[in-house]
């Protein structure tokens, strides 16, 4: 059984196949960066969280989900667990979050447009502000448009694989900002990666 994450709904999880091909996303993504990024970076977090959970038979049966929300991981290996499953949790959805641009979503439309416009007066201010967001990430994290159990929408930051599930916060797009994620293409060019993004950003 898989999760929404397209992620199988507990241990042992495993690499759910990108939803696209690796070069669907060029010019914007280069085919070796996806190649690099989905199989070795998003691969690496599953494996290393599967071995993370091996001794832990009372955790086997938790979802993603719920490990990430867990108070009662094994001291010892909580940093482990934790870093991992944020891993994979935060690249599940930022694969998920892309399009070709033949598929024609990186547009809000209906319901989510009108938060938007809502809560930062327009959808190219809030490009804006998500954008500048992304750009100050200091060091290796990602910006998400996140909304909260009342459809409230922000931006945030969060370092490395930290993850705002636990706050009652869900991703409506995530941007990963990591230098893997760009660095072959852009080179230290964060904020045209951050630009050419929104060209293949899946809003629906």
């Amino acid at each position: 059984m898989t999760s929404i994450l397209g992620i199988n709904s507990s241990y042992p999880f495993t690499l759910p196949p990108l939803p696209y091909p690796y070069d669907a996303l060029e010019p914007h993504i280069d085919q070796e960066t996806m190649h690099l990024h989905h199989d070795k970076h998003f691969a690496t977090y599953i494996k290393n969280l599967n071995d993370a959970l091996k001794p832990y038979p009372h955790l086997q049966s938790l979802s993603l989900e719920q490990i990430l929300c867990c108070k009662r991981l094994p001291l010892e290996s909580r940093v482990k667990i934790l870093e991992n499953a944020g891993g994979v949790y935060n690249h599940a959805i930022f694969f998920s979050n892309l399009a070709p641009m033949s598929e024609k979503v990186n547009t809000p439309e209906g319901e989510l447009l009108e938060a938007i416009e809502g809560f930062f007066g327009s959808f190219e201010e809030f490009k804006e502000q998500f954008s500048k967001s992304a750009a100050d990430v200091f060091g290796s994290g990602w910006t998400i448009l996140a909304a909260d159990r009342a459809g409230n929408l922000s931006i945030r930051n969060v370092a490395n694989q930290e993850v705002l599930l636990c706050e009652g916060l869900e991703p409506v797009i995530l941007f990963d900002v990591w230098e893997h994620a760009y660095y072959l293409k852009y080179k230290n060019v964060r904020a045209d990666y951050v630009k050419n993004l929104w060209e293949i950003v899946r809003f629906r």
